[in-house]
């Protein structure tokens, strides 16, 4: 009976949170953890295995080198962006921060804010990485 109630209430989380985290990696790393952990573990191992899994699916990939290349050889705009809070890779920046896209890989933009080269995902406007 446990069991039962464990895997309905492993199931209803899922369908909850699955809209309530729409990044894709997000919610591969929630189903390929619960598979892992029913596999494991049975329902137990897929309930545990779905919120491991999900909170490693969140993890920032770092860009490319020759991203990283490109925006480091990019000169320092004319005028200062500064916000008002800390940049933190996996957080996003304000949407009023003007992106530069990357020229070879559209799938990532840079922005200079508070002195720091920040690489962006320029659909969330999430840093993927800090330029130092």
């Amino acid at each position: 009976m446990k069991t039962k109630i464990l895997a309905v209430t492993a199931v209803v989380l899922g369908a909850i949170a699955a809209p309530a985290v729409a990044q894709e990696g997000t919610v591969t790393g929630a189903a390929g953890g619960a598979v892992t952990g029913a596999i494991v573990g049975g329902p137990v191992g897929a309930a545990v295995g779905g919120v491991v899994g999900a909170i490693a699916g969140t993890a920032v990939a770092p860009p490319p080198a020759p991203v990283v290349t490109y925006v480091r050889q990019q000169p320092m705009p004319a005028e200062a962006v500064v916000i008002e809070q800390p940049i933190v890779v996996g957080k996003p920046i304000p949407q009023t921060v003007v992106l530069t896209p990357v020229a070879d890989d559209p799938t990532y933009a840079y922005a200079v804010v508070n002195n720091q080269r920040v690489i962006v995902d320029p659909q969330t406007h999430v840093v993927v990485q800090v330029v130092e």
